[in-house]
Order: C-alpha cells, then structure tokens, then sequence
C-alpha cells in the first residue's frame, strides 16, 4: 500500500513522494534493496503499472517488463517447501512489490481499490466486514465529499418564506 500510496494530492497538487532519488534509495533499503538509479527506475516502473491496473488503466508493458524472466523456484527446507525468487538484483525489489500486491489481490479480492473521491490518488484496502469502504479517509476524503453532497442539496432546495 506505501507504494501505490506514494502519490498523493495535497493542496490540489500530485506529488511523488519517490521523486527524489534519496527518498527512494531511503524506502529501497528499508524494504531489503540496494538502492542506485536501475533499482529506482524499476520501482517505479512497477508502482506506476500498479496503480494504472488499480485505477483500470492499462498497464501490461510496464509489468511485463518488470516480471520478464523471473522465477520462485521450490527449494525443499526443515520446514517444508520454500520459494526463492530468481530476479536480477536491480529489479528484486520491484518484483516483490509486484508480488505482493498480488497476494492481496488473491487473499482479499476486491478489497484493493482507489479512493472514492476522484480529486484523490491514494488507494485503500478495505478491512470492513461489508467490503462498503469508500474513502482512503473518513477524516479527509469522506468528510469532504459529503460536505460538498450536502451544500449542492441545500442550494437546491428551495427555502420556505
């Protein structure tokens, strides 16, 4: 989620929290990377594919490119079976990026989704028992919007004299 998250609307503006190289090198590494200018370029190649799947844009070249040539490949350990990840270093972290948003896909299947307020560009992953969640934020997204609903009613409707 940080990192279909890493592009937020503030004060009507896009911003892209992985712009700066040090920001992202900073995030790689605290998620198991290198860091370095292929390993930027990768991720965020693969969060841009992601978030156009999310909001239903096209996205296959992007992943494709990211995925092309990779493996998990069974290894037999004391515990059972593990996979191990066949990846050029350059490119593991977004493939893990990549793959883990596809476990979430699986395990909790239309649960993924992008903020209901179409100024917004964050994504949610609802949690709630009904699957009704709408906003990336009741605070900020949710108010907002039913704030707005609520004033074009009150236009609308004409007042008594």
């Amino acid at each position: 989620m940080q990192a279909l998250n890493s592009t937020p609307v503030v004060d009507g503006r896009r911003q892209d929290l992985w712009r700066g190289d040090d920001e992202l090198d900073r995030w790689a590494r605290e998620h198991g990377g290198l860091g370095g200018d292929e390993e930027r370029r990768w991720l965020r190649t693969a969060r841009d594919a992601l978030q156009a799947v999310e909001t239903g844009t096209t996205a296959e070249p992007g992943l494709d490119g990211v995925l092309s040539g990779v493996r998990k490949v069974p290894q037999p350990s004391t515990s059972g079976i593990e996979w191990r990840l066949e990846a050029p270093p350059e490119r593991r972290l977004a493939v893990e990026l990549v793959l883990a948003w596809a476990d979430v896909k699986e395990r909790m299947p239309g649960r993924l989704r992008p903020c209901g307020n179409p100024e917004c560009r964050l994504f949610l992953l609802d949690r709630s028992r009904a699957n009704t969640a709408r906003w990336c934020s009741m605070q900020t997204c949710g108010n907002r919007l039913k704030a707005r609903r609520h004033q074009a009613r009150a236009r609308e409707t004409p007042r008594p004299e």
